[in-house]
């Protein structure tokens, strides 16, 4: 998508007009109302941006797959505003476009504050498992469990109105535009990157959040060279909600304290006197310069001076049948076995399934009408998780399975569906 196509961003504006901008980005499944609660203090010394991530809160549903792409339909939106330069503090998807912001526009952002993130949050497998049960069931399931996520036993508990508004803001959201968020996250993995963080950053993180907790707080903190933490007592993934008053203060001592001179977003030249900002530093922070990034390495070439496909091959191999399968996969291989499975990545995966003349939605078609007409049940059943990852819905998987049976026999097609039965009901059933 070229930069003029890129959709911009639901928002709103509190705050003065003349004063340093501060951008709030949400998490998967909510709005910019979790924000609610801390806009009234912080609105009195910065220009508070709020957005909505596509689909969400009724903004326009247009999917983004990757963080990389949330980002840069912020960048349009602040562009289109004329925001140059700002402090950013974000809630775990939020956090990681604050963290894409600060690898790849360093420019941009003069502080950062992380909540509830992890350089990789959990696995890929996980979240686009998440994406199929709700391509299958609807966003209803995961609008049910998601106050056990975010939230404390005892807030939950007691506060029934706050807990009401969460599963609410879930089922309210666009399942396309959810769905595609979840595959954002999980191609989301900076744990490399993370030296190269080159801004004042706070890492903040409830004490009891079982979804990026302070573990990951922790990974985070000892790889920017210049962060700290704060661990909040008795809160889980949802902190800004579920403690305000502790969020706000920290995000206030951490932008008052950490952010060089403020800027103005449209000039670039100083908008508040330093004397304004309460504390006030004797002498500027320091920062910590970014490190270089070294240009990648020419990709390996095989005969004829074509690139080595194994690369790609084993990134959608990855993708396409979950980081568990493969890992497993290349695990049990051994000195007799190990060619094999480089050559199926190589030419199955890198030369065949990364062609760009079918979507993989269609290549999962074609894939289960060969295993089934060649009796391979064993295979069939890791492509049909693999069909319902590209997109396929359990009917359509149908569909290929009865179309089969005409083409390659009934008693292909009834083994085929008692595989498929079984692999569908695992995958698509709601944890509670």
């Amino acid at each position: 998508m070229s930069e003029t196509q890129t959709p911009a961003l639901q928002y709103r504006l509190d705050g003065p007009e003349d004063a340093p901008v501060l951008i709030l980005g949400p998490s998967l499944g909510t709005t910019w109302h979790m924000w609610d609660r801390q806009v009234p203090e912080l609105a009195k010394q910065w220009r508070v941006f709020r957005f909505d991530l596509p689909g969400h809160g009724g903004a326009p549903a247009y999917p983004a797959v990757a963080v990389g792409e949330l980002t840069a339909r912020l960048l349009r939106t602040l562009g289109e505003l004329g925001i140059q330069r700002f402090g950013y503090a974000g809630c775990a998807l939020g956090g990681a476009i604050g963290l894409e912001l600060a690898l790849r526009h360093p420019d941009r952002i003069a502080s950062l504050a992380l909540i509830a993130v992890s350089p990789r949050f959990g696995t890929p497998d996980e979240f686009r498992q998440r994406g199929v049960i709700v391509r299958t069931n609807g966003l209803d399931p995961i609008a049910r469990t998601s106050p056990d996520r975010w939230f404390t036993g005892g807030f939950a508990a007691t506060q029934p109105a706050i807990t009401d508004w969460a599963v609410q803001m879930v089922r309210t959201t666009d399942p396309g535009c959810y769905i595609a968020a979840c595959e954002a996250l999980a191609s989301f993995d900076i744990r490399a990157d993370l030296a190269s963080v080159g801004v004042p950053t706070l890492v903040l993180v409830g004490s009891d959040d079982q979804v990026t907790g302070p573990a990951e707080a922790r990974t985070l903190v000892a790889g920017i060279p210049d962060a700290r933490l704060a661990v909040v007592p008795g809160a889980s993934h949802l902190v800004p909600v579920e403690q305000p008053g502790a969020v706000t203060d920290l995000l206030v001592r951490h932008f008052s304290t950490a952010w060089q001179p403020a800027f103005d977003s449209t000039t670039g030249q100083t908008a508040i006197p330093a004397a304004a900002l309460k504390p006030v530093l004797a002498s500027p922070p320091q920062t910590t310069p970014i490190a270089e990034i070294a240009p990648a390495a020419p990709a390996p070439v095989v005969g004829g001076g074509r690139p080595d496909p194994y690369d790609a091959g084993i990134k959608v191999r990855r993708e396409v049948l979950g980081d568990a399968h493969v890992d497993r996969a290349l695990a049990q291989a051994d000195e007799f076995s190990g060619d094999f499975q480089e050559f199926i990545t190589r030419y199955a995966w890198g030369e065949i399934w990364d062609r760009p003349g079918l979507d993989r939605r269609s290549r999962s078609c074609v894939t289960l009408t060969a295993l089934v007409a060649g009796g391979h049940m064993d295979e069939l059943a890791f492509h049909v998780r693999a069909a319902l990852r590209n997109g396929l819905t359990p009917s359509e998987i149908k569909e290929v399975l009865l179309q089969a049976a005409v083409y390659c026999g009934v008693p292909a097609a009834n083994s085929a569906f008692k595989v498929a039965q079984q692999v569908i009901r695992e995958e698509t059933t709601p944890e509670e």
